[in-house]
């Protein structure tokens, strides 16, 4: 298949592009590449794909890759005109749109970057899928949308309707933009509720990559809620193995029933004290810690744990990356990567 990656400079879709090439699809990757974080990483990653980072530099030229299976163009997913334009010339079978501004607690403090990504960029993505006879859509949602639930574990049949960060609420509007699109023109949806997700070329952002720095170079870590945490950490290649086979599952039968519209958990079907996964790091460091105890941040939760048996029974998805062998593989790529 011809399948539209968007994000595919980040994290998830660096990998989800990577693993499609690898099963013999043409794929196209759709990135802006902001400076949200340090853009380096972004095309090192490209460069992983096989395109030079002069090229991917450029707005709206698509490049092609040294593996004639991948192209790439720099682009805005709110941008109304090229968008619209790419969908035309390029005929994609499915779209799997991982592109999003990310981040709990940058929305606190830059929310209109949310609306113009989260919700303009999604809106221009239905729009370009409603008129270009795309066969399926695979978007990431968040494990954000679940807010102050307390039933544990989150399941997708749970109210969330009461989201803590604009963040969540974004991706909340994405589950609901993309049902009244299936509804309304029978474009089959997938939303995917992503837990936690770690591994090798990681976000700075997120927990395992801010610790593993902060030890490595002598500087305190921040352990919020004085350590009372517990998160569904979710190795990168069990994710990117849920994603791929939905976006490579057939979708005509769904145009004949009530489901075209679909959501997601997407996780490791357990949780993870976040004092047992700072252990883990040290462990793989030879390095202990030096924890500055805070209180919990504002739009953070205390406790995150995902359901997956409905992902389990439709796409035999069985996640079975331990966190001892996922945070040995990015302690190995983190010392690599910056010569550690």
């Amino acid at each position: 298949m011809k399948i539209l990656v968007t994000g595919a400079a980040g994290f998830i879709g660096f990998f989800t592009s990577k693993v499609l090439i690898e099963k013999g699809h043409e794929v196209v990757g759709l990135d802006n590449i902001n400076d949200y974080y340090d853009v380096n990483l972004k095309y090192s990653r490209l460069e992983e794909l096989g395109i030079k980072r002069n090229d991917a530099e450029n707005f709206n030229s698509l490049c092609k890759s040294t593996n004639d299976k991948f192209s790439f163009v720099r682009m805005n997913l709110e941008d109304r005109e090229a968008l619209p334009k790419l969908f035309e010339q390029e005929k994609f079978d499915v779209v799997c749109n991982l592109a999003a501004q990310a981040g709990v607690r940058y929305s606190l403090e830059n929310p209109e970057t949310y609306i113009d990504s989260n919700l303009v960029g999604f809106l221009n993505i239905l729009e370009c899928c409603r008129h270009n006879d795309i066969k399926h859509l695979v978007y990431a949602s968040s494990s954000s949308v679940y807010g102050l639930n307390e039933k544990i574990p989150f399941s997708t049949d749970d109210n969330v309707d009461h989201p803590i960060s604009l963040y969540a609420a974004t991706k909340k509007s994405n589950e609901l933009m993309a049902h009244t699109y299936s509804h309304l023109f029978n474009i089959p949806t997938t939303g995917l509720r992503f837990f936690t997700v770690y591994g090798p070329w990681g976000r700075p952002d997120m927990a395992m990559f801010l610790f593993t720095d902060a030890i490595v170079n002598d500087r305190p870590i921040k352990v919020f809620n004085h350590g009372k945490m517990e998160r569904d950490f979710t190795y990168i290649d069990d994710i990117v193995e849920g994603v791929v086979r939905i976006c490579e599952k057939q979708t005509k039968e769904r145009l004949d029933s009530n489901s075209l519209y679909k959501v997601y958990n997407i996780g490791n079907n357990n949780s993870v004290k976040l004092l047992d996964f700072i252990k883990e790091i040290e462990f793989n460091l030879d390095k202990e810690a030096d924890k500055n105890m805070m209180p919990i941040q504002p739009g953070d939760v205390e406790k995150t744990w995902a359901d997956v048996d409905q992902l389990i029974k439709d796409y035999d998805y069985r996640p079975n990356t331990s966190i001892k062998e996922g945070v040995k593989s990015f302690v190995s790529w983190y010392k690599s990567y910056y010569n550690k």
